[in-house]
């Protein structure tokens, strides 16, 4: 045994396994003495690991559990299990544990050796989860980095590829790594752009921090808000044209305030109306409120929106 500290870290390896050990078997193992163990096993109470010591001939010393969670210790292969279940619940999502899978990866990953690093990437690169499979999905070392350079106040360099499917680099302080309907987002400062953006995790190309220290803050109780007035700009919108069961007036009266810059033509015994640009949400909010039937000519996804509402509502 090379020092106390590496003594420590060996017993606490010991008792972190699933049994009870005696104190002769302890003090074989650190080749050290029954006084010595005893010493240990003190200085682990007072760093806060319940360890319970019980007498008898089947008696010895364990680890139990306590009231708070203590630092781990992992064999290799157990911080790649650790790490490749981890890099699962950040990417395709458990409610309520995308963001804590997220923080618990980034400080493992900083730890794990590059070896390690290394093995942890190859199995997940070998693995696949069928359901969640997509031109969506997000690169688990992206999320890393970003949400180590958010902690860490530092700004990062990196490629990012808008929705109209231009790439180019982007230059941000990141604020904050936030899950969002099984979505990530990077809410950052664009320092070339001078102003707070947010960027979609799965565009994020090949991060990388530069060790420079991140000078702008957005208060917490901010950014919620930021993200809701993001995400209304980033939803894309489109017209509805739809023949509507009503008379003309009717349909007028029914829509309201709601027509927007959008036309209500007289068609047959009804009305064909070409609505004002916004979500397919909104649109199938209006049709459905409108109360009478009505054939949608277009977008498709309008169509696709609806279909989906009429299979979730079904009996």
């Amino acid at each position: 045994m090379t020092g106390p500290t590496a003594r420590l870290l060996a017993l606490l390896s010991l008792l972190q396994t699933a049994r009870s050990w005696s104190g002769s078997e302890l003090a074989e193992r650190l080749e050290v003495t029954h006084r010595t163990v005893r010493r240990d096993v003190d200085r682990l109470r007072e760093l806060g690991y319940p360890v319970e010591a019980t007498l008898g001939a089947h008696g010895g010393y364990r680890l139990v559990g306590g009231t708070s969670m203590p630092p781990l210790l992992l064999e290799d292969d157990e911080a790649v299990a650790v790490a490749l279940g981890l890099r699962t619940v950040a990417v395709h999502g458990l409610p309520g544990l995308d963001d804590a899978g997220v923080r618990a990866l980034t400080k493992l990953s900083q730890s794990l050796p590059p070896r390690l690093r290394h093995r942890v990437r190859t199995l997940g690169a070998g693995a696949m989860t069928w359901e969640r499979s997509g031109p969506d999905a997000v690169d688990p070392d992206v999320l890393t980095v970003l949400a180590a350079a958010a902690a860490n106040r530092e700004r990062v360099r990196l490629e990012y590829e808008t929705r109209d499917g231009r790439s180019g680099p982007r230059h941000v302080e990141p604020q904050q790594l936030v899950s969002v309907r099984r979505h990530w987002y990077l809410v950052a400062f664009d320092l070339d752009r001078g102003d707070w953006r947010t960027f979609r995790a799965d565009r994020v190309r090949s991060p990388r921090a530069t060790g420079a220290r991140s000078r702008h803050e957005l208060p917490a109780d901010d950014v919620p808000a930021h993200l809701e007035a993001a995400e209304a700009a980033m939803a894309p919108t489109y017209r509805a044209d739809v023949t509507l069961r009503l008379p003309p007036d009717v349909a007028r009266e029914r829509l309201r305030d709601h027509l927007g810059d959008g036309a209500l033509v007289p068609e047959g015994g009804g009305t064909r109306w070409r609505s004002a640009a916004d979500t397919v949400e909104w649109l199938a909010l209006r049709l459905l409120s409108i109360g009478c039937p009505f054939v949608v000519h277009g977008p498709p996804e309008l169509r696709a929106h609806l279909d989906t509402i009429h299979e979730r509502t079904r009996p």
